[in-house]
């Protein structure tokens, strides 16, 4: 039997099933603080708009499971993404997923994180266009360039798709260049842009977390999330708030010490308006790797 009836062989699914299968989990987990999850809204975006938003990346998924171009399949992912009323609500997410899609299909190797790293360092300008013309789908809050990076600013979408040509700007480029720290302090540069040109090692270590804890894969991620907020400022509380907001979020999740704990800590997070939304991307990629190695729903 193979009709997924009672008594029937487990169906496999494939990278793009589950990647979309880790975007639903990632928002149904709870109590994720400053996020939206299925015990709470915020006030521009709801529960129900992330359920919209992973059925619609699907089809983009699916092309980076097939072998498509991933700046292709990114931009496919993010415009299906955008089809319901509340904007952007997993742009993060998809950046991540698509290369580690791109990499669970590959037959070559299992998952992991060379694997990953060679999907993205392959990457071309054409990769980098398509991130760009991306960003004409939804809003996405990102910090401004470094001087003189203005022709690149990604906030130009496709008016800055001549610049990356003529400068012949690959993806992995664009990644690395957003990784960079962002002062003389040291202070990192975009934490998903780091995975990206790091090989994913918080994401692998959040997924290994989430393979060794045990209860409901929700709770799990929640647990996961608040470990990951709790060992790096968050990029977007940052870009939103400045360093010294993230740096009090950061230290406050590392106190944290039970999920009651974070639900009580999670009202004033959504009362003050800040959001650990790059935080919540790594959760969504950790929880697709998770899958990818054999965890169950």
């Amino acid at each position: 039997m193979t009709d997924g009836s009672v008594g029937a062989a487990p169906l496999r699914r494939g990278p793009a099933a589950n990647a979309e299968l880790a975007l639903l989990l990632e928002v149904a987990g709870t109590p994720k603080p400053g996020n939206v999850d299925r015990a709470r809204d915020l006030a521009d975006l709801r529960f129900e708009q992330f359920l919209a938003g992973a059925v619609g990346a699907r089809p983009g998924l699916e092309r980076a499971a097939e072998g498509d171009a991933l700046g292709a399949a990114f931009e496919t992912a993010v415009g299906g993404m955008s089809e319901q009323s509340g904007g952007n609500t997993q742009f993060g997410c998809l950046l991540l997923l698509t290369p580690l899609v791109r990499a669970a299909a590959a037959d070559d190797r299992a998952l992991g994180p060379d694997g990953v790293a060679a999907a993205c360092e392959a990457t071309t300008v054409d990769d980098a266009a398509g991130f760009y013309r991306a960003f004409e789908h939804v809003d996405v809050a990102v910090a401004d360039p470094p001087a003189g990076m203005d022709a690149l600013d990604v906030r130009r979408g496709a008016d800055a798709v001549p610049a990356l040509r003529e400068r012949e700007v690959t993806l992995f480029d664009v990644m690395r260049e957003s990784a960079a720290p962002v002062d003389e302090r040291g202070t990192p540069g975009d934490a998903n842009a780091n995975e990206w040109v790091g090989g994913f090692p918080r994401t692998f270590r959040a997924a290994e977390a989430i393979r060794a804890d045990d209860g409901p894969i929700v709770d799990r991620a929640a647990r996961a999330f608040l470990d990951l907020l709790g060992e790096a400022e968050d990029t977007l509380v940052r870009t939103q708030h400045g360093t010294e907001v993230a740096r009090e979020v950061r230290e406050r999740a590392a106190r944290v010490d039970s999920l009651e704990e974070a639900d009580a800590w999670a009202a004033e997070l959504v009362e003050r308006g800040i959001n650990p939304g790059t935080t919540a991307d790594i959760t969504a990629a950790a929880l697709f790797v998770a899958l990818e190695r054999g965890v169950s729903v």
